[in-house]
This record gives structure tokens, sequence and C-alpha cells, in this order.
């Protein structure tokens, strides 16, 4: 038997996803988002509404996105919690330090190991961003043979039916090749 549930924003799993932008000042700013994801080969679409970030996405027309992991759970709740509007340094009280993106006039936050460099292509009014993926950048610490180790990176994923953060589990497939076995 199945319970229906009404219209509800229930995508299962959701990644957490850290923006990063610079405002007008240089300053840093990171927000949490949990709707956006692949667009295309190159492309990232993040749904976003008005917010500072967004603001900074427009003037700087780039951005960056990393990835929560569960190591950094409550500073990524915090910016997300927190308008850059009402506390300005909020990176700071998070506990996050920045380096400049050498691709894209944004910041990459040290302490999120796996990080999008993003080109600004398309801004929709209702806050819907369209950014080309310029570099990818990824701490040697999650590498394990030059590829990204989910382990090591340790990325948490948005539950919107709980309202919790979740750690990613094992592997239980392989793509594109699991499905061949009923061709």
């Amino acid at each position: 038997m199945r319970k229906n549930f009404g219209k509800k924003p229930w995508v299962y799993p959701q990644p957490v996803l850290m923006i990063g932008t610079y405002d007008e000042n240089g300053t840093p700013n990171l927000m949490n988002a949990a709707w956006g994801g692949q667009y295309g080969a190159n492309t990232v679409m993040l749904c976003l509404g008005s917010h500072k970030t967004t603001d900074n996405i427009k003037l700087k027309g780039a951005f960056t996105v990393s990835f929560a992991t569960a190591g950094t759970v409550i500073p990524c709740d915090y910016v997300g919690i927190v308008s850059a509007n009402n506390e300005p340094d909020k990176l700071k009280k998070a506990g996050f330090t920045v380096v400049k993106s050498e691709f894209v006039d944004a910041p990459i936050i040290n302490e999120l190991p796996l990080t999008l460099e993003c080109k600004l292509l398309k801004f929709n009014e209702d806050g819907n961003v369209i950014g080309e993926i310029i570099n990818v950048s990824a701490d040697e610490s999650i590498l394990t043979d030059d590829n990204v180790d989910y382990k090591k990176l340790d990325a948490i994923i948005f539950d919107p039916t709980a309202a919790a953060y979740i750690r990613l589990g094992e592997k239980v497939g392989n793509a594109f090749k699991d499905g061949a076995k009923l061709k």
C-alpha cells in the first residue's frame, strides 16, 4: 500500500551544496543550498531565490559550488541559516577560510575539499542560476588513484522529508555496467 502526501519538494536525496561568492568589496560569502545539481555535461543549475549570494553572482558573474561533508555539518548549516545581509562576517564565525579561485572571481573554501569553479551563464528572475564548470578543484586528501574517493570526501545529503543531513553510504553497484546483465 502507498500513502499520498500531495505536493512536496521531496526530490530524494538532495546534495548539500555550498555556494561561494564575493561581494562588491571582495568579502567572501557562503550559502547552503539543496536545490541544484548537474544541468549538462559541463554545467550546473541552482535554484537559489533572492539572497546576498544571488546578488553577488550577478555582480561577479562567477561562483563556486562545494560539497558539505560530515565533518562540516555545523558550519555548513550555520551559513545556510544566517544571512550575509545580517552577519557579513559569517564565514569567520563558522571557522571557514578561503582562497581565491585561479579560474573565476569566487572563493574556494579550504575546509570543503571538493569545489566546482563556475562562470555564470544565465540568471533567471526567479533565482535560477546556470553556470559553466570551468574547473574542478579537489584536495589531495580525498583522492584515490587521482579520482575523488566518495568515502574520503564523506559528503552529506539533505533528507527533505525529515529535515536531516545524512552521510552517504556504501557502494551498491556499477553504473553503466550492472544493467547490461539484463540485455
